[in-house]
């Protein structure tokens, strides 16, 4: 026990005080700058692009609201609520808030309070015999009572626990961009399920309308066959293509039902209690804002949880190296003690006691290099995977920019096909009323013309799809100063 008077137990504190805020300001490690990364002056597939007038790029909503599809608007609000990938997306941000938490616990003292009460005995030795009686002579039955306060605080003379706090911040920051990141992927694969839905629809109404047609044809072929204008094999002809284009309509509701499905998980609902009802598919693409390609950095989330991790890797690798120094910690205990209860919370009673304790590792077998070593092998993983989400970015805007240019002038030119293959299809069909062509040639006509009317149709989905893609590699509308600030 510590018996000093109350004015040295003052110095002393205040010397240690003094010494820990002189030392408080030291943090090891780099201080973390962003990685440089290469960014073009301009997208290279931007040429020709119609640029969104000011008025079009004004907020307008979320980001799928430029298709001006209600029940798209409809579907894509309940995505945050029910999608179950980004409710454990949001776990983790809590996650990584808490250990942040954690962590900043470190800058204060731990305090703990103990209470304990004992009773206890020995055995004494009276004319060489074991007197083990409870009491009397040979046994002396002792009480203690104790109640006391512990204080330990060790100072952050290295910077350990703000580079621990900068790592957690920088992770919590990431979790959260990874959140965003989660909602805009859930909700581009919703849009693109149900533009592709929407273009199924149109591909069975195109085949439910064929049949329709064909059903027609082989009516009047049989009608010829009747009256012997045609043969049998024309009829034949007409059965098959009739028979064979009821099953591609079939099967087209095997994808659409498929589409369905996926768009139910996407809301976190059991496919058996969701439903969309056809309708037609949209065909107008709204102009999109590029930006610059720099700017793709602070629009993109998984860019931002990549850079945001780097820092994290960073901040570790001042942990390791305050491994390498000693450690002081200041403990203070004050109490109570006494072997009779009334007496305990008296003058007589008190104990204290205060001091520093300075340790540090003589000998760890390269244990703290190695571990600096991974730190700092950790670091360049980040920043290589940090440079290389830049770099897909990029290209994930090109290849839609591209995608976006050639499949229109793809439509152009296919629209085109349709309706020569309509015009081809007619003459054919006059022709064979009159008697001058054979019923072979019909066939082919109209194998060629329901082909082309297919074809456009994917493209359309497709062209509508590459829009979604294009505004998900955009960013969505995010930006990177919606993260929560450290």
């Amino acid at each position: 026990m510590h018996k000093l008077s109350e004015s040295r137990v003052s110095l002393v504190a205040a010397i240690i005080a003094g010494a820990a805020t002189l030392l408080f300001g030291c943090t090891l490690g780099p201080d973390y700058a962003r990685p440089e990364t290469e960014a073009p002056a301009a997208y290279k597939e931007a040429q020709g692009w119609k640029t969104a007038q000011p008025r079009e790029t004004e907020p307008r909503g979320p980001w799928w609201s430029v298709f001006n599809d209600p029940q798209l608007d409809a579907l894509l609000g309940q995505v945050e609520v029910s999608n179950q990938t980004i409710k454990a997306a949001e776990a983790r941000v809590r996650e990584a808030r808490a250990l942040t938490q954690q962590a900043q616990a470190a800058y204060f003292p731990i305090v703990t309070a103990n209470a304990s009460a004992t009773r206890g005995g020995g055995r004494a030795t009276i004319g060489g015999s074991n007197d083990v009686s409870g009491g009397g002579v040979g046994g002396a039955v002792r009480n203690s009572y104790n109640v006391s306060l512990d204080v330990n605080w060790e100072i952050d003379l290295w910077g350990r626990v703000r580079r621990t706090v900068e790592a957690g911040e920088a992770t919590a920051q990431a979790s959260v961009a990874d959140l965003e990141a989660a909602k805009l992927s859930a909700q581009a694969q919703l849009a693109e399920d149900y533009f592709l839905l929407r273009a199924q629809d149109a591909e069975i109404r195109l085949l439910t309308e064929t049949v329709d047609a064909y059903q027609k044809s082989l009516q009047l072929t049989r009608n010829q066959y009747a009256v012997g204008v045609a043969a049998r094999a024309d009829v034949a002809q007409a059965e098959t293509q009739l028979k064979s284009t009821q099953a591609q309509a079939l099967d087209a509701g095997v994808q659409r039902a498929q589409l369905e499905h996926a768009i139910a998980v996407l809301l976190g609902k059991a496919p058996a209690n969701f439903s969309i009802a056809p309708e037609p598919v949209a065909t107008t693409f709204p102009p999109i804002p590029l930006g610059l390609p720099s700017e793709l950095l602070e629009r993109r989330p998984d860019i931002a949880a990549a850079e945001r991790r780097t820092a994290a890797a960073n901040a570790q690798v001042g942990v390791a190296e305050a491994a390498f120094f000693p450690s002081l910690t200041l403990s203070a205990t004050g109490g109570f003690q006494s072997s009779v209860l009334s007496q305990l919370f008296t003058l007589p009673s008190r104990y204290w006691s205060l001091g520093p304790a300075l340790a540090a590792t003589i000998f760890d077998a390269g244990l703290r290099r190695a571990q600096t070593a991974q730190a700092m092998a950790t670091y360049d993983e980040n920043v290589a995977n940090y440079r290389q989400t830049v770099l897909a970015g990029f290209q994930e805007v090109e290849d839609n920019l591209a995608a976006l240019r050639i499949l229109e002038q793809e439509a152009a030119v296919q629209d085109e096909a349709v309706k020569s293959a309509r015009e081809s299809l007619t003459i054919t069909l006059n022709q064979y009323r009159a008697g001058t062509a054979n019923y072979l040639a019909v066939v082919v006509a109209q194998a060629v013309a329901l082909s082309n009317q297919r074809t456009a149709l994917t493209i359309l989905g497709r062209r509508l799809t590459a829009s979604v893609t294009l505004i998900k590699a955009l960013g969505g509308g995010w930006d990177a100063a919606q993260l929560p600030p450290s």
